[in-house]
């Protein structure tokens, strides 16, 4: 058997999602800016889509702008915000350690253009202090960012408590809510943010389509000229099949979402207890505070590409970290950000389980997991150093 359990990468597109596009792709194919009939059909659905976003979001449809996915709308927002308060002479940003690069190296590139970013630690469980944000807030920040759920290791984050801090101090207030959306509850009113970030594949949409709630009364800044699409905050033919797929999809997982989070917290719980037992393993992240999906999980004396190529050949696809770095041979950023050495992080593992895995699924991964790990183990000189004494076991 093969078993799929990298769903925090990219989903699998539902029938749903599959049902809403296919129409789209040769039925209602017009450009929505168009005013003939094919193009004002298309305009229909492309609204119909904003409504049914807007509406599991608790939003207006004024306030969801589509575009291309999630590191898109952590760029506008976050350019958006860096404009607004340089404007009024604001030009201090609170971030964390552990943010999606998207986040992080819009982050750097705003330094550059004489921003001072502050990078809030996260502390072992993975989980931001409100404390910590409030020591770093200054009269001159204009922008807190905070993501709802960390992409690696899963951990919820208070972003209603930091919104309404922000808020408060009167200081926007943006949150990455790509591996949130679909699997745990979201509402923007609930949250109390400014601007929250979204994309598509993430909950069974297909790739390359996601959305930015911008709240009404923030002027969006665009990212991408060249027409006047989604309200001119957002230049390019808007993508119908993608938008109309995605809001498909995000009913579909609005409307199971206690069902599906249930079933998956128990596979998680499984997962997690399983792991565990493997000696010298480490849980990443809170305990419980936790999307219901993400296990991530470091072995001492393991390098996590090794660990990831035996897996596939035994039928398990996992993941070490964020799709977006996997192609690197340095640590997680998120796991340092966490305190864990070097060599500890090298060796994570990141299990990310959805609505369509089975207890099949696990079983198959709890009995895979440990012999890859046991024979990696005795063939590693690392592995002979720590156990003979010669080096001391970090976990």
């Amino acid at each position: 058997m093969y078993v799929y359990a990298d769903n925090a990468a990219t989903t699998r597109v539902s029938d749903a999602a599959v049902s809403a596009m296919l129409p789209c792709l040769q039925e209602f194919y017009g450009n929505p800016s168009s005013l003939h009939t094919p193009g004002q059909q298309a305009k229909e659905l492309l609204e119909q889509a904003r409504a049914t976003v807007a509406e599991c979001l608790g939003a207006k449809p004024e306030e969801i702008y589509f575009n291309a996915g999630g590191s898109e709308a952590d760029n506008q927002a976050m350019l958006t915000a860096a404009a607004l308060g340089e404007k009024q002479g604001k030009k201090h940003i609170i971030t964390t350690a552990f943010e999606h690069h998207a986040v992080l190296h819009t982050a750097k590139k705003l330094e550059k253009q004489g921003f001072e970013v502050t990078y809030l630690p996260v502390h072992e469980d993975g989980v931001v202090r409100l404390e910590d944000l409030e020591a770093a807030l200054r009269p001159d920040t204009c922008l807190v960012t905070v993501m709802l759920v960390n992409n690696e290791i899963g951990t919820i984050q208070p972003v209603a408590e930091i919104a309404k801090l922000c808020r408060e101090r009167g200081v926007l207030c943006h949150t990455d809510a790509v591996q949130a959306v679909g699997h745990i509850p979201v509402n923007v009113q609930e949250l109390g943010v400014d601007l929250l970030s979204l994309s598509g594949h993430k909950f069974h949409a297909p790739k390359g389509v996601g959305a930015l709630y911008c709240r009404k009364g923030v002027r969006l800044q665009n990212l991408i000229e060249g027409g006047a699409q989604e309200r001119g905050k957002r230049g390019g033919t808007e993508n119908i099949p993608g938008i109309a797929a995605m809001a498909a999809a995000l009913r579909e997982a609005t409307e199971h979402l206690d069902e599906n989070a249930r079933k998956v917290t128990a596979l998680r719980e499984r997962l997690i207890e399983g792991l565990s037992r493997i000696p010298h393993s480490v849980l990443n992240g809170h305990r419980t505070l936790r999307c219901p999906g993400t296990v991530n999980f470091c072995f001492e004396g393991i390098e996590g590409e090794s660990l990831l190529l035996w897996l596939d050949a035994k039928g398990i696809a996992a993941s070490s970290g964020s799709a977006c770095t996997s192609g690197s041979l340095d640590p997680s950023h998120v796991l340092l950000a966490l305190g864990l050495p070097h060599e500890i992080a090298h060796g994570s593992l990141r299990l990310s389980l959805c609505a369509d895995n089975t207890d099949a699924d696990v079983d198959h991964i709890l009995q895979v997991v440990p012999e890859v790990v046991d024979y990696l183990r005795n063939i590693s000189p690392v592995w002979e150093a720590l156990e003979k004494g010669e080096q001391p076991h970090r976990i």
